[in-house]
């Protein structure tokens, strides 16, 4: 699950004349679907139902035409759908769930939220997503789930995941929150083991005017559970005013109904998804292109050979640096916004200080933590803004600008 990393904004003293790029910017797509979102937003106002409505129910419907999935369930977060989807795959309070040390804080909190704990694994350092193998060695007596993580442009190793879950008998649960469009030998991610995840908020791939997510399952049981939780433990979608009406006081409930004016925007932008990942893509090669010769640079994005075929998402551009902090730097200098991903791995975060874990113990993990540096790839990027980049990287390692 992946919001809110270190940031590095670009800031208002550039030098005159050059072009600045900021991390994230959607105001030129928006402002060309701004005509059909208007009109739903104002079929929301109309219908005057705001939360867990009509606009809801539809995107319900679409996304999981779009995903394959079974059942799909809106709910206000991609952190909110990790922690209903996890106590409706059954967790139990204390229960151990494996989980990468390298992601967003939402992938582990989620596990605290939901009554379980968290016990973290390497990850493999090409990837950066959970190593089935580290996976399979943080495995105890108590574990009951596996929850990988889809990062940045690929998804992780499910079939030797699979094996691992299999193996030890775990629930195996996928936090797919930026995953949207990755299929897994024509699965879309999510749908490999007893759930996944979609997050939406404003930089994701699809993304909404703010928080929004959605659970993704094949399972009518945790569906109808997960359905429930998120309103109070009460099932069925309210479009009106029903008196009397009890609540499954069992499923302890909470206030996670999704918005209908999210809703609105994404069912706006869902049709234009297939031609967003094309353009991500290409932007994607246009850096590799630029980059792949430029000293400084340790590595970049490199897609795994699984078994199976993938359909890589590039929802970042992910580069390892030296100097990552004097680059970003440099690059904030001349305009060009970027992000760390992430600053501080998660079994080092104080709030995880009490499960004992030490510097050194997940080695992989804390390397992508030093090295890694996102750079722009948004819907408003321009191949220009590319060269822009490109061009200020390569002066930062060799002094003079590309050829």
């Amino acid at each position: 699950m992946t919001a809110a990393p270190s940031a590095h904004p670009a800031p208002t003293d550039r030098t005159p004349g050059e072009r600045p790029v900021p991390f994230f910017s959607q105001a030129a797509t928006f402002e060309e679907l701004w005509p059909e979102i208007r009109a739903r937003v104002e079929e929301v106002l109309d219908d005057g139902k705001f939360s867990h409505g009509r606009q809801v129910g539809r995107l319900e419907e679409a996304l999981a035409a779009f995903t394959g999935a079974r059942h799909c369930v809106a709910v206000n977060s991609g952190t909110d759908a990790l922690v209903l989807l996890l106590r409706a795959a059954g967790l139990q309070p204390g229960d151990e769930v494996v989980v990468p040390a390298f992601s967003f804080i939402a992938t582990a909190s989620s596990v605290v939220l939901a009554g379980g704990r968290p016990v973290f694994a390497d990850i493999d350092p090409v990837t950066y997503a959970i190593d089935p193998r580290a996976a399979a060695d943080a495995v105890t007596p108590r574990t009951t789930t596996l929850m990988p993580v889809h990062l940045f442009c690929q998804m992780a190793d499910m079939a030797a995941l699979a094996r691992v879950a299999e193996r030890y008998g775990l629930t195996l649960v996928e936090d797919s929150a930026e995953a949207i469009g990755m299929r897994w030998d024509g699965v879309h991610a999510g749908l490999l083991g007893a759930g996944g995840v979609l997050s939406f908020f404003p930089t994701k791939t699809l993304g909404a005017l703010g928080d929004a997510g959605a659970i993704l399952t094949d399972d009518p049981r945790i569906a109808e559970t997960a359905a429930a939780l998120r309103h109070h433990g009460r099932a069925g979608r309210t479009l009106g005013h029903f008196p009397g009406i009890n609540h499954t006081t069992a499923f302890n409930g909470v206030n996670s109904k999704a918005d209908d004016l999210q809703a609105a925007v994404l069912l706006a932008k869902l049709p234009r998804l297939a031609d967003a990942v094309r353009r991500r893509r290409a932007l994607a090669d246009a850096y590799t292109e630029r980059l792949r010769d430029v000293p400084g640079l340790l590595r970049l994005p490199t897609l795994a050979r699984y078994d199976a075929p993938t359909d890589p998402v590039f929802y970042v551009y992910l580069v390892e640096a030296e100097r990552r902090d004097g680059l970003a730097a440099h690059l904030a200098e001349h305009g060009v916004g970027t992000e760390t991903y992430y600053p501080t791995p998660l079994h080092l975060q104080p709030c995880f200080a009490e499960l004992g874990y030490k510097q050194g113990q997940f080695p992989h993990a804390e390397t992508a933590c030093e090295r890694t540096l996102a750079l722009p790839l948004h819907p408003d990027l321009t191949t220009a803004d590319v060269d822009t980049v490109c061009d200020l990287i390569r002066r930062y390692y060799t002094g003079r600008a590309a050829a």
